[in-house]
């Protein structure tokens, strides 16, 4: 084995990285998943942008300079093409945090056009004190600030078919995002309302046509629940719920309501259909088990990853992210010969609660086959699972909280395609 790697195929480790790089630097070895790095200077002729002023500048920034660079698997149900969903291009984002307009989306019926000065949020069932709120009346209330995750529950469903689709991160696995969200703690209105001791529950629903609506265990909301009001600094866009949505950290997006009008405190869940015709996990008995809600600890390499080629032999960056709804992530490990041996990757992003991780670690390809996988561990002692151990307990016909190690391969022209290992 290579002096310098940290495990086999070309896993390097980052001080023999730096063995390997010149007086200009080892990143200067990195060679770019996306397109080749140029060291030579281009002609002024061949810059015609540097002649002339450019574009002045614009009320709300502009289109993105990557044209590639929009949500995928846009689509809506057959019967119904307001009900669909798209998917954040992963493989073509970089730290943690997803720009608003590729926040991945899901709608139920469509995104309602509310008039935000008529909303209102009501607070009522099992309280001593029922009560509404205008927009206006929760901004006037203390806000707090998390960086947080947000997956659909039937994030990488697709995975679950008996042979692996080509696919990029983005369609397969772009049911998650990432955003610094900024609203009402939850607990802060349910204390004025004044819970009843006989309240476990609380069922919220949207003001949406369909008034998609959850019960969501009171334990769970009032821990670490919010009224969101900002997504990355800007008010909620229509598509995330605006004007206010209820954000359950760690926990299926589905349960997260957006458009957001009633709280209604209750003895036990209202089992409503999006809690028992969907939403829940098949077991091969043929039951199912309801209000698994919090989400499992999981990876994925976004690059190299799906349809992607690598433009020559080279050293590679290794690069994804890590995520768990049962904590923070403690490290993640990739391996690069389909799980037989493995390295530590660094996380170059910092972990926390319920926050996602940027994962690093360089890669020197050859032109040999290989297998490309993420492992992630989180601060409870979870470990991502391999296929098998995601199948198990769970019936052919399932669906949700999918969180198998993703496995990439990797061909002698570069070619990287999605495999079952």
């Amino acid at each position: 084995m290579d002096e310098n790697a940290s495990a086999a195929n070309g896993l390097l480790n980052r001080r023999g990285l730096l063995t390997l790089g010149s007086a200009a630097g080892a990143s200067a070895l990195l060679t770019p998943v996306l397109g080749h790095a140029s060291s030579v200077a281009q002609a002024r002729g061949d810059e015609p942008w540097r002649s002339g002023s450019g574009t002045p500048p614009s009320a709300y920034g502009a289109e993105p300079a990557i044209a590639a660079l929009k949500r995928e698997r846009v689509s809506g149900h057959p019967f119904g093409p307001a009900a669909g969903s798209s998917s954040t291009p992963l493989q073509l984002l970089n730290g943690t945090l997803t720009p608003n307009g590729l926040h991945f989306e899901r709608h139920h019926s469509g995104i309602p056009a509310i008039d935000a000065e008529r909303h209102r949020l009501t607070v009522h069932g099992l309280v001593q004190r029922p009560l509404r709120f205008s927009l206006d009346a929760l901004h006037r209330y203390p806000h707090s600030t998390r960086l947080l995750f947000l997956e659909c529950s039937g994030n990488s469903y697709q995975n679950m078919a008996p042979e692996p689709p080509d696919l990029t991160a983005g369609e397969l696995h772009g049911l998650v995002s990432c955003a610094e969200w900024t609203g009402v703690p939850l607990a802060t209105l349910l204390d004025e309302a004044g819970v009843d001791p006989a309240a476990r529950w609380i069922v919220a629903e949207g003001a949406d046509a369909s008034g998609t609506n959850r019960s969501v265990p009171l334990s769970i909301a009032r821990d670490d629940a919010m009224i969101a009001l900002y997504q990355n600094g800007e008010p909620l866009r229509a598509a995330q719920g605006y004007p206010m949505r209820l954000l359950v950290p760690g926990c299926e997006g589905n349960i997260s309501i957006k458009w957001l009008r009633s709280l209604k405190l209750t003895e036990a869940p209202a089992q409503t259909r999006e809690e028992t015709s969907k939403y829940t996990d098949l077991k091969p008995d043929g039951t199912a088990r309801q209000f698994s809600l919090r989400m499992e600890v999981k990876s994925v390499i976004t690059a190299p990853s799906g349809t992607m080629t690598l433009p020559a032999p080279g050293v590679y960056e290794i690069s994804g992210l890590a995520w768990s709804g049962a904590g923070s992530i403690r490290s993640v490990e990739v391996s690069a010969d389909g799980g037989k041996t493995w390295a530590e990757a660094a996380l170059q992003s910092e972990p926390g609660p319920l926050r996602p991780v940027r994962f690093r670690i360089p890669w020197r390809w050859r032109g040999q086959r290989a297998v490309l996988q993420s492992r992630a561990i989180d601060s409870a002692g979870h470990v991502q699972p391999n296929r098998e151990q995601a199948f198990a307990g769970q019936a052919q016909q399932a669906f949700y909280h999918f969180n198998a190690i993703q496995s990439w391969g990797v061909d002698e022209a570069g070619r990287v395609t999605n495999v079952y290992a």
